[in-house]
């Protein structure tokens, strides 16, 4: 009997920083990130699916677009007073008209998004592989994840569930 799985992508634009590195990724500067979400389970007979990719996709995206055209800020770094201080000054800090890209709401111990100014705060500098932690902690008590991978630009890191 095969162990079935049904695969999701989401694609992420946003961008970042590394706090303490040496090197390109010390400056503020943007990707395109893929998650792919691996979702195991039994072959539903009168659906023919684990799980709908396009079910896992919503149930993601509820969460995750708080990450899309957004900035991703360590809670420590010191540009994030300044960041809010110019979106404060430009009338975008609480939210703008076009800001449709609001996510549900991120308030946890890995991070805490602010939806209206498309600004995502987490506790450890954000690589692929603490992203990841951060996704799973959002998605594991919706979705029965086997595995996360996520690509950003050249870089990726994966992590089996279970």
């Amino acid at each position: 009997m095969p162990n079935w799985t049904s695969i999701a992508k989401l694609n992420l634009q946003y961008a970042h920083r590394f706090l303490n590195f040496e090197g390109e990724a010390q400056y503020l500067h943007g990707h395109t990130g893929t998650l792919t979400i691996e979702v195991e389970g039994d072959v539903d007979g009168k659906t023919g699916f684990v799980y709908p990719c396009n079910s896992i996709k919503r149930i993601a995206w509820d969460y995750l677009k708080n990450f899309d055209h957004a900035l991703i800020m360590q809670e420590e770094d010191s540009l994030l007073p300044a960041i809010l201080k110019v979106y404060e000054d430009q009338g975008i800090k609480d939210g703008a008209p076009t800001n449709t890209m609001k996510g549900l709401p991120i308030d946890t111990a890995l991070a805490k998004a602010y939806p209206e100014c498309r600004l995502v705060v987490v506790k450890k500098v954000a690589t692929c592989e603490n992203l990841i932690e951060v996704f799973y902690d959002l998605l594991k008590d919706h979705l029965n994840i086997k595995k996360l991978t996520f690509t950003s630009g050249d870089n990726a890191a994966s992590a089996s569930y279970k």
